[in-house]
């Protein structure tokens, strides 16, 4: 059963220390889970070398993409504030659009689809229809 693995994995996302991360949600006041600031870091670190794989500058990209230098910096250090469009275009610059795209697929989602069954009934009765109810 998956719940068990949910409940882990949602007591291990503790939040930081602000001294560890300045970034903080906007809304909530809140600092990221560590987790969340470790994939962000990866996740920059992977643009930044897709990037030069392909031989761009980080100025070429900004061009491309319709940014400023200082937004694919940010970007390639995993800064949290950075808007969700400006990785899209940087995915679809370096060809990689589609992995954004079945990031989350309802279809695939282990974890919601098993939720999902441990609330379906165990039978399903239909009540029976009563003959001159009205």
């Amino acid at each position: 059963m998956i719940l068990p693995t949910i409940l882990t994995t949602i007591a291990l996302m503790e939040p930081i220390k602000d001294s560890e991360s300045p970034d903080q949600s906007r809304n909530t006041g809140l600092p990221a889970p560590a987790p969340v600031v470790r994939a962000l870091g990866k996740l920059g670190e992977d643009l930044n070398r897709a990037r030069r794989r392909r031989n761009f500058t980080q100025q070429e990209v900004a061009k491309r993409i319709g940014a400023s230098l200082n937004t694919v910096k940010r970007l390639e250090n995993g800064d949290l504030k950075v808007p969700l469009h400006f990785l899209a275009r940087m995915l679809f610059l370096f060809g990689e659009l589609d992995r954004l795209v079945t990031l989350l697929d309802s279809g695939q989602d282990e974890i919601g689809l098993t939720l999902m069954d441990d609330r379906l009934p165990k039978r399903v009765r239909h009540s029976k229809k009563r003959e001159n109810a009205f």
